[in-house]
């Protein structure tokens, strides 16, 4: 054991760069895996632990004030029910800021969907105009218990006496409306569109879209006028933590093997390259056991420091991150699952690599005690027809030399090609992670997001006055009347977006990936989240119900769709009008010049309109995502340190086979210099084949997971945006350019070695 220590030490001495970079490679690779569980977690359990504390409801049915709601507490199935409820459709304003809301009434919190009260207290009988807040629509409104709301174009006030978490969908403006718990007398007196809502828990989540029809079929159509479920609240909830969770786990799994692969080859060199010294050590009586413990001992060792280092980190200075990253560090670090995955994590990354060690080890117990003589061979083999072609052209020697050089041997010349073009694919990818995030900012009417601003007007402001009102600010070029409403699905199991944006004459720019604009009558373009739910596709009929109301749609195209998971059809006004000929726009997208401001905008028109206008910015999908340019970053950063382990184990291979041809080329003429080209040309064109494989293979892999990560939210394929051609150009330049300048000092050292030396290495 003593010698087996020794000769590891005194190996390690030798390669000390090797060992620190398999570490900090390791490391790298554990924090990603460690950051990707904490974020899944983070995504996950909160929701999940607001849907088990509140006994949440599985479905949300809300319909008209006349309606029997009482009913559906008998449909079998359904374990428990909360409500009905009376509801009322209001706006409330904070600090400048306005809602749309939901006003619930209630006295009593209750069994089934219970709020859980974050700060403050209940509703009191005693303060009949007191209100609490999800705690989403706080946020949004800035509001604290003890904060006064006001219902603009009235004299009322409402005071927010607690906040309180739900499991139902969250507030987003223009899309859901926020959700405020109010005593029944304050719902009766407060104005706007009346109704009421029902809670079911079943027995049986699964059959979600099953209770949803049975319960539609119960009330009639047209008595119900939206339903939620707990996927989809769900699915709000995790947003865009699960997408940040699901890149850093695919990268450090990517890592994980690259970083393998590369260990992998180290050794393989290594042992190429100490053939001599294994022999000796089998002569004085070293089992092929104890030698493949040495190789496997190293790179366990150096494996672990790399995982430990990792988790202590993440540990201790994770939480401290800003940001989502060290929101979600917090959190994870308070769940019960977190010490295994903690402990699993690393252990599993160190075993994974000391099985790849292992194999290129176990090659090192095989060698003999008295290995072969190696017979000096120039360059490898003989020269193959085009080397010799090229050097009749007159081609400079040390070129072809390296050229041939670099693919003489093919199965190890692919090998390190392969492990060398792994990262950079990888590169590639997040690099495109990087660009598609960077479309979302800088082209946003690309991707579905062609309005800035959305408005919704006072009921008493005609049509007429609400476009005379937008026409003075000069930041608006563009002004597309619309409305919006909650349609049925075929088969009445669940809720879909309808809009009509735009008319004929002045059609509303969708961003289409497939078919063509809706123009005709009739004609339709949807998101891949309702292609999905109702099984169709572009060229299909649709029937969905608005109210009692049927409209039949044909599907011509599919729209880049970022809002309600892409569970939206959308026309133009005047196809709805063909039913409703006194339908009225309820509200107005908005396109603005280039460079304006959104936000000084939305405060321009709602100041110029005296508080009749409730203006709300268009949510950018890609503002939830600004971590991932950090996470992108850093991922870039550990993949570039593992093509540098194998680009120098490659650097090695080839000094270190290239010292038995040096004689050789020394015999012809070649000079120091010369000799230095050829092993510099030979890895400048391994790296050079690397790129070029990682490139062409990286680019459509990139493409493929950002549009299937696309299709599986309902935005839909299409919103990838590669690298442009002068990023890969840069990017392949400056890594066979790098590859070469390192190359070039060892491969000087070795070209001026003494001839003592050489005949030494040869034999």
């Amino acid at each position: 054991m003593r010698a087996t220590l020794r000769w590891a030490h005194a190996d390690l001495r030798t390669h000390r760069g090797e060992a620190l970079f398999i570490v900090l490679a390791t490391a790298g690779i554990v924090a990603s895996l460690l950051l990707a569980t904490a974020l899944f977690g983070y995504a996950t359990n909160p929701w999940q632990r607001v849907f088990a504390q509140s006994h949440g409801a599985h479905v949300w049915i809300h319909t008209g004030p006349s309606a029997d709601a009482d009913r559906l507490a008998d449909l079998d199935g359904v374990e428990s029910v909360a409500g009905p409820y009376p509801t009322t459709a209001a706006t409330v304003e904070s600090r400048g800021t306005r809602a749309s809301v939901e006003l619930r009434g209630t006295v009593e919190p209750p069994a089934t969907g219970r709020p859980l009260l974050d700060s403050g207290r209940w509703l009191d009988p005693a303060r009949p105009d007191g209100v609490v807040l999800e705690s989403s629509l706080a946020r949004a409104l800035w509001a604290e218990p003890g904060d006064t709301l006001t219902v603009p174009g009235t004299a009322r006030t409402l005071t927010v006496l607690g906040v309180a978490d739900s499991a139902e969908p969250r507030y987003s403006p223009g899309e859901h409306s926020g959700l405020v718990w109010a005593l029944p007398s304050a719902v009766q007196r407060t104005a706007g569109r009346t109704g009421q809502v029902i809670g079911l828990r079943l027995t049986d989540p699964g059959d979600t879209d099953y209770a949803v029809q049975r319960a539609v079929t119960l009330l009639g159509a047209g008595a119900v006028t939206e339903v939620s479920h707990w996927q989809q609240a769900r699915a709000e909830a995790q947003g865009d933590n699960r997408l940040l969770g699901q890149v850093l786990g695919l990268f450090g799994l990517g890592a994980l093997l690259a970083a393998a692969l590369a260990v992998h080859g180290a050794i393989g060199t290594r042992i190429r390259g100490h053939l001599r010294d294994i022999s000796v050590l089998k002569a004085i009586g070293f089992t092929p056991g104890q030698v493949v413990r040495i190789f496997l001992l190293q790179h366990v060792v150096f494996a672990l420091l790399g995982a430990v280092l990792a988790a202590a980190l993440c540990e201790t200075l994770g939480s401290r991150v800003p940001g989502r990253l060290g929101d979600a560090v917090g959190v994870w670090q308070g769940l019960p699952g977190h010490t295994a995955a903690l402990f699993a994590i690393p252990v599993a990354a160190v075993l994974f690599i000391a099985a790849t060690t292992g194999l290129a080890a176990w090659r090192a117990g095989r060698v003999p005690p008295v290995p072969g003589l190696r017979a000096a061979a120039p360059l490898g083999g003989r020269l193959s027809g085009l080397a010799r072609g090229a050097l009749g052209l007159r081609l400079p020697s040390a070129l072809v030399l390296g050229w041939h050089k670099a693919f003489t041997r093919r199965p190890r010349s692919l090998a390190t090609i392969a492990r060398l073009a792994l990262p950079l694919l990888l590169i590639v990818v997040a690099m495109s992670a990087w660009t598609t995030i960077d479309r979302f900012h800088s082209r946003p009417d690309q991707i579905g997001l062609a309005a800035a601003l959305t408005v919704r007007a006072d009921e008493n402001l005609s049509d007429a006055d609400v476009r005379a009102l937008l026409a003075k600010n000069p930041q608006v070029t563009a002004v597309h009347p619309g409305v919006e409403v909650a349609a049925l699905v075929p088969g009445q199991t669940g809720m879909i977006a309808l809009r009509g944006l735009g008319t004929h004459h002045d059609p509303y720019p969708f961003s289409l990936a497939e078919g063509r604009p809706a123009r005709g009558p009739d004609e339709a373009v949807a998101g891949q989240g309702l292609l999905d739910l109702l099984d169709v596709h572009v060229g299909d009929w649709v029937r969905i119900t608005v109210g009692e109301q049927p409209q039949i749609l044909h599907i011509v195209g599919r729209s880049i769709e970022p809002e309600n998971g892409g569970r939206v059809i959308s026309t133009s006004l005047d196809t709805l009008r063909e039913n409703d000929p006194g339908l009225r726009p309820t509200l107005y997208q908005l396109q603005l010049r280039p460079g304006a401001d959104p936000h000084k905008a939305a405060t321009e028109l709602a100041t110029a309109a005296h508080g009749r206008f409730d203006v709300h910015t268009v949510t950018n999908p890609a503002d939830g995502l600004s971590p991932l340019r950090g996470v992108v970053a850093g991922l870039i950063a550990v993949l570039a340190l593992i093509g540098l382990i194998e680009l120098l184990t490659a650097i090695g291979g080839t000094v270190r086979e290239g010292e038995r041809d040096l004689l050789a080329l020394k015999a012809i003429g070649l000079t120091p210099r010369q000799i230095t080209a050829v092993t510099v040309t030979a890895t400048g064109c391994t790296a050079l084949a690397a790129v070029l494989v990682g490139t062409a293979l990286g680019v459509p892999l990139a493409h493929w997971l950002i549009d299937a990560q696309g299709r599986s939210s309902g935005i839909g394929a299409g919103i990838a945006q590669g690298p442009s051609s002068v990023l890969l150009l840069l990017f392949g330049t400056a890594a066979v350019l790098g590859a070469a300048a390192l190359a070039a000092l060892p491969a000087a050292r070795a070209a001026r070695r003494r001839l003592a030396d050489t005949l030494s290495a040869v034999a």
